[in-house]
């Protein structure tokens, strides 16, 4: 367990906190990331994807879950973070390459992808944020992701 938090919270922290957008949200999301992930590690199927795709998901999951929760309004409202003050320990998707990556598909594509992974939309919200129709949001993230698998 020390190993994968090592090697993958950074990562899941900076995806965790551009969806519940604090810190100290984003801190406990990842713990509770990292139980599920530890719980449910033998559901795991290499033959499915990578383990940091599979850990990535529960992390977003997990955040989205908290966005919907009747305590994250609460929380995230009533917090007085001072933006000039907040210093973050996010590993940026830009150190990574991930945006780069994104930003080389179509652009139609990238819209789906930014909104759904990056600011945690779900499907059908992301189809309403965008006016499309749910079957080309989802058609539109399985072609893009289908096509970052190929490059990477």
């Amino acid at each position: 367990m020390h190993l994968l938090y090592d090697k993958y919270a950074p990562a899941l922290y900076g995806i965790i906190l551009k969806i519940v957008r604090s810190e100290k949200i984003a801190e406990d999301v990842l713990q509770d990331t990292f139980v599920k992930i530890w719980s449910n590690i033998t559901t795991y199927d290499k033959n499915k994807g990578r383990l940091f795709t599979w850990m990535l998901n529960i992390a977003r999951n997990k955040a989205i879950d908290c966005t919907r929760s009747k305590n994250y309004k609460a929380i995230y409202y009533t917090e007085k973070i001072s933006e000039s003050t907040k210093k973050s320990t996010v590993m940026n998707i830009d150190h990574i390459g991930l945006l780069d990556l994104v930003n080389t598909l179509d652009p139609e594509i990238q819209k789906v992808i930014n909104i759904v992974y990056f600011k945690g939309y779900t499907h059908i919200e992301a189809a309403e944020h965008l006016n499309l129709p749910l079957g080309t949001v989802k058609g539109r993230i399985r072609k893009g992701l289908k096509i970052l698998r190929e490059i990477i």
